[in-house]
């Protein structure tokens, strides 16, 4: 399995910093091609939010450099994955509490993060960042980890109901600002001529999920050129929209080779 990889990331119309912070990257082993990519949208006072976020992706950063090469060596399986990273998680939801109570306030960061092999993809997931595969449909591999989320679950919102809710933003947990993190985590099989996307919610508000794949599905994301200006012209789209946050987006094209 083979990769094309872009990312994009604005800070907006409003804000007077980019809170959100990623990360990407290849690695060509024995076993194949392997693509980590880790997205974390931060918030907090005093500007501190890109200090949130940006240190959870340093951590899966060193992750990255010092353990992924020894499991590629010693193989691996879900279990190990979803243990280390939950590890990553926990560790820093009480690091970046101890940080904010120095500076007398409050900051956190969603995390979502995908390890794509030749075969399995794996995510965890805190907060409403979101990760998608686009193939001949679009579909969501995360769940949101909010309280309109909750809502449409117990039958009280439609998405619809939700996509106007002044809560919308509101979450149920995040890292560095909950008293106890649980992440989600998520395992599938890689299909060869997806895209897999990763998103901060500015990204996802105000274009619709049918923009997305006309925009997004293998078939137009043919070069690495070509993917940027794709994901590009939705973020411009989100600003015409007025979109007020912070704006990432991450695509990962697979193709056989």
């Amino acid at each position: 399995m083979n990769f094309l990889i872009s990312a994009v990331t604005d800070i907006g119309l409003t804000k007077s910093t980019n809170q959100d912070s990623y990360l990407v990257r290849q690695f060509k082993t024995n076993q194949g091609n392997v693509v980590l990519a880790v997205l974390c949208d931060g918030m907090g006072g005093l500007s501190k939010g890109e200090v949130a976020s940006s240190s959870v992706i340093n951590a899966f950063r060193i992750w990255s450099e010092e353990r992924l090469p020894q499991l590629l060596t010693t193989g691996f399986n879900e279990n190990d994955i979803q243990a280390e990273w939950n590890e990553i998680a926990l560790s820093f939801n009480k690091k970046i509490q101890d940080y904010a109570r120095q500076f007398g306030t409050n900051m956190g960061t969603t995390l979502v993060a995908i390890l794509l092999t030749e075969s399995y993809f794996f995510i965890i997931n805190v907060g409403d960042s979101r990760a998608y595969e686009i193939t001949n449909q679009i579909r969501v591999l995360t769940k949101d980890q909010t309280v309109v989320a909750r809502e449409i679950e117990l039958g009280k919102l439609t998405p619809e109901q939700a996509e106007k809710d002044p809560r919308r933003s509101v979450l149920l947990q995040c890292i560095g600002a909950s008293v106890e993190v649980v992440p989600d985590f998520f395992v599938g099989n890689v299909m060869q001529d997806s895209v897999y996307m990763l998103c901060s919610d500015g990204f996802r508000h105000e274009i619709t999920p049918e923009e997305i794949f006309n925009y997004m599905n293998a078939s137009v994301m043919t070069s690495e050129p070509q993917m940027q200006a794709n994901m590009q012209a939705l973020v411009e789209a989100n600003k015409q929209r007025q979109e007020r946050d912070n704006i990432t987006v991450i695509g990962i094209r697979t193709y056989a080779g």
